[in-house]
C-alpha cells in the first residue's frame, strides 16, 4: 500500500511546518494596530439625564 510509505510526505510536512513556524510569525507581527486604545482621562464621566416633559 502506498498510503503507508511516509518519504513522499513526510518532508513536505516538515518543510511547510518550517515555513510557518519561522517565516511566517514574523511577518504577522510586523503588522502592529495603528490606533492604541487608551483612555484619554481616569475620570469616569457623569451622565447627563434626560428629564422627559411629559412625564
Amino acid at each position: 500500500m502506498p498510503q503507508l510509505n511516509p518519504a513522499p510526505w513526510f518532508l513536505i510536512l516538515m518543510f511547510s511546518w518550517l515555513v510557518f513556524v519561522t517565516i511566517i510569525p514574523p511577518k504577522v507581527l510586523k503588522h502592529t494596530f495603528p490606533n492604541d486604545p487608551a483612555l484619554m482621562s481616569t475620570e469616569t464621566p457623569t451622565p447627563n439625564h434626560w428629564n422627559w416633559p411629559w412625564s
